[in-house]
Order: C-alpha cells, then sequence, then structure tokens
C-alpha cells in the first residue's frame, strides 16, 4: 500500500514554561510543541516523490497506535541490525526487520513491548549500550503532559522486556536532556535544567555524580564525542543569558570536568538578540556532527533570521565560522547525519518551530541545498526530524508522518572501513563467538539532534551473507571492548549467530555507520 499524506494538521502552539520551580532558576524558557496533530483518515491518501528522488518511502509504515497525537520517531538501531521505534509521545514501540536481501525499504514491522506503566515520554535521551540492551531518560512530555521527568528505563531486546531506572540522587528533573555513551562504554546522562551530570553503573543501576566546573544548565545543549575520547559541547546560555555569548566546552572524562574550549566566533544558541532580545529567545542550538577529518561541523538556531554554523577542529581545538543558512532557515532542533562518503546530511526550517524544511549537505567546503525533499517536507518542522545511519549505508528519516530513507551518493574513503583482524572461519547457527579488528566503532556517532533523542550508531555489527542464496543476516553483537570513535586501537566484540542462519559457504563483515569492512570467507555448520 502507498503510505498517505495526513489531512491539514492543526496549528502547534508555541507554549512557555518555567524551570524556576523545578531547578530553582528564575527564569522562563520555550516549551517545544507536541508532535503536530494529525487526521488518522491521511491513511488513506498517498504521500508524493519528485522522480528522481533521493529519497525513498518505506514499502511498509509502521503501524503505530495512535498516529494523531503521536506518529514514528525516535529510531535506534539495535545490533542485530534491526531498527527499534517509538510512537513519539506514547508507550508502543515498533521493530523494523530488513528482508532476507537486507533492505530495510522493503522491511517489515513488529510490536514491541511497550514502556512501564507510568512512563510514555517524549523528547527524550536514548542510547544504546554496549551490552546491546537500550536506554532512554527523562522526556520533556510524559504521556504528552510537560513534566520534565526524572523516570528512566532499560530494554532488553533478547527478552523483549523494559526496566525502570532509578534516577540520580536528588535529581527532580531529567526532561529533554543528552545522553551520551562514552568511549569507555559508561553511559553519561544530563539534568536538563540544572548543571549536573552522572554515569550510571550498569552492574547496579547506581549513578555517580560527574562534570564539575560547568558553565551554564545543560538545557538545550548537544553532546559529540571526540576521537579524544572528550565531549564536546556549545553552550546555549539558559539561566545565563548573554545576548552574544559564544562559549563552548569540553567534558574530560579522566578528570570528571568540564573546561572551556573557546569561543564558537559566530552564535549557535538563540538569544533573539536582533528581534526581541531575552524575553524571546529560544535557547535552541543545532546539531554538531564529527566528520571523518576530526572537525565538528555545529549548526545554529536564530530566530532573527539564518542560522549560523561553525567548524571545531578536535586536532587543534580551534573553532572556524561556517557558512550560514540561506533566507531565515536555521536548525532549532532537528537531526543531522553523517553520511558514508563523509558528508554531513541536515534538516533545516525557519525561524523557530516553523514549517516547511529543506535539507542540505556540507562537505567540508560547500553548503549545498537537496533537492526535492523529503516527503512530507513542505509540512515539516525541523523539529520533527530524526536520522538513524543504517548498515546499508542509507539514511534512515522520521517526522511524525511516514517512515523513509535518504540514499547518499558517491561511496567511503577505504581508510574509514572496518578491518578484521581475527575471525573464526567456521560458525554454528545459534553460536557464539569473538571478532577484533580496527575502526569497529566507526569514525563518528553518525547521527545528531539538537539536545534530545540521539541515535549513535558507533559500535560495530556482524552482516553474514548466504553465498548461494544471497539472503543477509545480522548477528547480534555485544560487550564491545571500546566505544571510540576514529580510534586505532584495537576492538573487539562478541556475536552471536541467529538459529535462522543457513548453512555453508558464507561472507562476514563487519559493519560501523554505514560503512563494511572486507569480507572474510566463513563456512556456517
Amino acid at each position: 500500500m502507498t503510505p498517505p499524506i495526513p489531512f491539514k494538521k492543526t496549528i502547534v502552539m508555541l507554549v512557555f514554561f518555567s524551570c524556576a520551580a523545578l531547578a530553582g532558576a528564575q527564569a522562563l524558557r520555550p516549551l517545544k510543541p507536541l508532535p503536530p496533530k494529525k487526521d488518522a483518515r491521511g491513511f488513506a491518501a498517498a504521500a508524493s516523490l519528485a522522480p528522481g528522488s533521493p529519497w525513498q518511502l518505506l514499502t511498509n509504515q509502521p503501524p503505530v497506535i495512535d498516529y494523531t497525537d503521536c506518529g514514528p520517531g525516535n529510531p535506534i538501531l539495535l545490533t542485530d541490525g534491526t531498527v527499534m521505534l517509538q510512537d513519539d509521545g506514547c508507550q508502543d514501540w515498533w521493530k523494523l526487520t530488513p528482508d532476507q536481501f537486507g533492505s530495510y525499504v522493503n522491511g517489515t514491522w513488529t510490536q514491541l513491548a511497550s514502556t512501564p506503566a507510568g512512563y510514555s515520554p517524549l523528547y527524550h535521551s536514548s542510547a544504546v549500550l554496549p551490552d546491546g540492551r537500550v536506554i532512554i531518560e527523562g522526556g520533556e512530555y510524559n504521556f504528552l503532559n510537560p513534566v520534565w521527568t526524572n523516570l528512566g528505563a532499560i530494554y532488553d531486546p533478547q527478552t523483549d522486556t523494559w526496566t525502570m531506572v532509578n534516577p540520580p540522587t536528588g535529581w527532580s528533573t531529567i526532561g529533554d536532556a543528552q545522553g551520551v555513551v562514552l568511549s569507555n562504554g559508561t553511559f553519561m546522562q544530563a539534568n536538563c535544567c540544572t548543571i549536573q551530570t552522572a554515569l550510571l553503573n550498569l552492574s547496579n543501576f547506581t549513578w555517580t555524580s560527574t562534570g564539575s566546573g560547568k558553565f551554564d544548565v545543560n538545557d538545550e545543549e548537544g553532546w559529540t564525542l571526540l576521537p579524544n575520547n572528550k565531549v564536546l559541547t556549545v553552550d546555549a546560555y539558559v539561566f545565563q543569558y548573554d545576548a552574544r555569548g559564544t562559549n563552548s566546552e569540553i567534558y574530560d572524562p579522566l578528570t570528571g570536568s568540564w573546561s572551556t574550549a573557546g569561543s564558537t566566533i559566530v552564535q549557535l544558541w538563540d538569544s533573539a538578540l536582533h528581534c526581541g532580545g531575552k524575553n524571546h529567545a529560544s535557547f535552541e542550538v543545532g546539531p554538531g556532527v564529527l566528520r571523518p577529518d576530526g572537525t565538528v561541523f555545529y549548526t545554529g538556531a536564530n530566530r532573527c533570521g539564518a542560522g549560523h554554523t561553525a567548524i571545531y577542529n578536535s586536532n587543534t581545538g580551534v573553532w572556524t565560522g561556517g557558512p550560514d543558512f540561506p533566507g531565515s532557515l536555521d536548525i532549532a532542533d532537528g537531526p543531522a547525519a553523517l553520511e558514508p562518503n563523509g558528508r554531513v546530511l541536515m534538516m533545516t526550517s525557519p525561524g523557530i518551530f516553523s514549517t516547511l524544511s529543506t535539507f542540505f549537505e556540507w562537505d567540508g567546503l560547500t553548503l549545498t541545498e537537496v533537492s526535492p525533499g523529503a516527503p512530507h517536507a513542505s509540512a515539516d518542522s525541523s523539529f520533527y526530524g530524526n536520522f538513524l545511519v543504517l548498515p546499508t549505508g542509507q539514511i534512515l528519516f522520521t517526522d511524525f508522518f511516514f517512515v523513509s530513507v535518504y540514499n547518499p551518493a558517491g561511496t567511503y574513503n577505504p581508510a574509514w572501513a572496518p578491518t578484521i583482524q581475527s575471525a573464526p572461519t567456521r560458525v554454528s547457527a545459534g553460536g557464539s563467538y569473538v571478532i577484533s579488528g580496527y575502526r569497529f566503532n566507526g569514525m563518528s556517532e553518525g547521527a545528531a539532534y539538537g539536545d534530545d533523542q540521539q541515535a549513535a550508531t558507533n559500535y560495530p555489527l556482524v552482516r553474514i551473507t548466504n553465498n548461494r542464496t544471497g539472503h543477509v543476516f545480522y548477528s547480534r553483537t555485544h560487550d564491545h571492548s571500546s566505544m571510540a570513535v576514529a580510534s586505532n586501537d584495537l576492538v573487539s566484540t562478541h556475536f552471536d549467530v541467529p538459529s535462522t542462519q543457513e548453512h555453508g559457504p558464507s561472507s562476514l563483515v563487519v559493519v560501523a555507520n554505514g560503512i563494511p569492512s572486507a569480507p572474510v570467507a566463513v563456512t556456517v555448520n
């Protein structure tokens, strides 16, 4: 069935909510709007794609339970090659399984367990942990009510079950906060409305405080994992309003502290300096994506005009200004992703939370518009979007309405590909093995968003293709020895061959961020 175009959505009003009552700060900041209201009868219509478009709609759209109030979002790549997706803001979750030839466009959906009773978050942090489980924390909304919840849960794909996680001691909020899996595999979570951050001990679900020396609260800021194992953020000046502020910060996991990373040269957060000032500022920031050359391309929000961009060189620690987006386009929360070819794909829209989105690519020198845009782009705002880098090298895209993929042009530099050093030559269906090599975590986390809804894919997948049938199978990987990006260190991971794996001569590759290793021969018993 051809996926539909929804009927005209209702207009969502931008409201304001005081974090002061929650975090003890004396300020107001904007509340990001709910998903656009949609008429479920819209499924009877058809989404249009221009001829020759680089976008493809998935043949089967997820049968989410509440399309009207929620809609598909927050895609997460599991370590068995399937994609986990939320009915964003609602409790139901879905799994996309590629077809027998590895096609996600022709994949099928099955329903997963819903989040635990009392927890139905929207705009929250998310990460795939080194053991293969998934963590989600916080939520600006819970059951579509603005509460900046401190709830969280871990999903186990092996048992299809969720387990609630207690918040760090003393935290009354987590909200629309950022999280990241550090290079050593430890998950770090921010409290949106304070300067607090904490590290999770997965063995007992306890938290340890970290992150001393933070300049301002974590709200609206994103985190980017760097090749030196540190974490970069651009300050959004929430509760520290400085109309011309351009500070950035670095977190060092060895010291557990933040320090300045210097001026971003141009302002990346929305201060509304030229159109009303503090009372009109959204404090939003766009995503930042690490590229294979060690630079981070960072995007900005701007209520008053074109959004700025900046480039951080992680090798030298120096910022330079980048090109502005054309017209009034910017990214006030929104997605970006590293394509296998090294370009950064991003989604913009006018002003703060307005609609009619435009997509761009950054190749390190030039900002180029991607035309035509994704299905439904004419009615999308940047914050509707989420990207996920698939093992095929395609970029999966959700926008509360549809699920589609973007097909990047070109190919990757072989120097960026994983390299297998040691792998078994014979495996058995249902068996578990160890594989090791280099660049198993890719050159980047892959995808990013302004602050919440992280979709990093810097972990190895194992794909085994039967030589006779061409059928594709993913082995579940787990317990990776490292999560460090752009690393030259030897990395190992465990992989569990599925019981359905076809027997006979086969080809095995390790995939990271859509880039496969050279194949090695393996016989499946």
